[in-house]
């Protein structure tokens, strides 16, 4: 009986989560990338973990589809510790997320950081649209990402707008090309930007392709039209002010030319009666 408690009171502390994730009781930490959190190969990143004043310990975890990795540990003291990522690789790219400690124990871990690294894969893809690159308000658009390279998935991103991104599975055309088509619309004046689309495999989604070739989309939006209806306007209300103006002119060179006559006459009727009068005197 003693025996038997032992083994599993020893088996009991050997499950015991030995990895302080688990273990958190403080308020989790704010966990932020820079530049960003999408990354070209090669480039520097800097993960800032912000944690509370008294902290005296921090660490950096990266969760991949396989495993979760400890990364890196920062002895400064302080509410804030930077983790420095030297020239981002392949294996680089995941879900980051970090914790503190204090005297009092150990943080809970922060929200999930996804770090996704491109221009892995040398082969990147093309992008279209349909109907055409300039369209106008309202109008929908049809987003072509394809390949000769046998990628999972397409994702397609506005610049500067990647949380509005879109992500589909690769299909295989006839012509034996890896494609997504992405329906996007109506477009509005904010749709207006440069897009680009990436590939990827399922098995690494945080590792991506070289982007396509950029594709800039022109929208011309309604108040634009709405602007050019009241200029148009102004010019057939000068029109017609001299219209009117022709018009009164018009009249008042008729109305000249019956004076002009009604004199004429006038003076013929004077001047016989005159006449008249003269030959009678005589």
């Amino acid at each position: 009986m003693t025996f038997t408690f032992v083994v599993l009171l020893c088996f009991g502390l050997s499950l015991r989560p030995r990895n302080p994730v688990l273990a958190g009781v403080l308020p989790k930490p704010t966990i932020k990338a820079e530049p960003g959190s999408l990354v070209t190969r090669g480039m520097q990143v800097n993960i800032s973990c912000m944690g509370t004043s008294d902290a005296q310990k921090y660490l950096l975890f990266i969760k991949t589809l396989k495993s979760v990795q400890h990364r890196q540990t920062s002895t400064t003291h302080g509410e804030k510790a930077v983790f420095l990522l030297n020239s981002i690789g392949q294996y680089d790219g995941g879900q980051y997320y970090c914790l503190y400690e204090t005297t009092s124990g150990w943080s809970a871990q922060s929200d999930k950081l996804e770090l996704v690294v491109t221009g892995i894969f040398k082969n990147k893809p093309c992008l279209s649209v349909q109907p055409r690159h300039l369209v106008t308000s309202g109008e929908n658009v049809t987003f072509k990402c394809f390949s000769q390279e046998e990628y999972d998935t397409f994702i397609l991103i506005k610049e500067g707008e990647q949380k509005h991104s879109m992500i589909m599975e690769s299909q295989k055309t006839s012509a034996g090309q890896f494609q997504a088509l992405f329906f996007v619309g109506p477009m509005t004046s904010s749709s207006s930007g440069t897009f680009k689309c990436y590939g990827y495999y399922k098995a690494n989604p945080q590792v991506w392709s070289e982007p396509s070739d950029h594709l800039e989309i022109q929208v011309s939006g309604s108040a634009m039209n709405i602007n050019l209806s009241k200029d148009t306007s102004k010019p057939k209300t000068a029109s017609g002010t001299q219209n009117h103006t022709v018009e009164n002119l018009i009249r008042m060179g008729l109305a000249g030319l019956v004076l002009i006559i009604l004199g004429t006459l006038l003076f013929e009727g004077w001047r016989n009666q005159s006449w008249t009068y003269h030959e009678a005197g005589k």
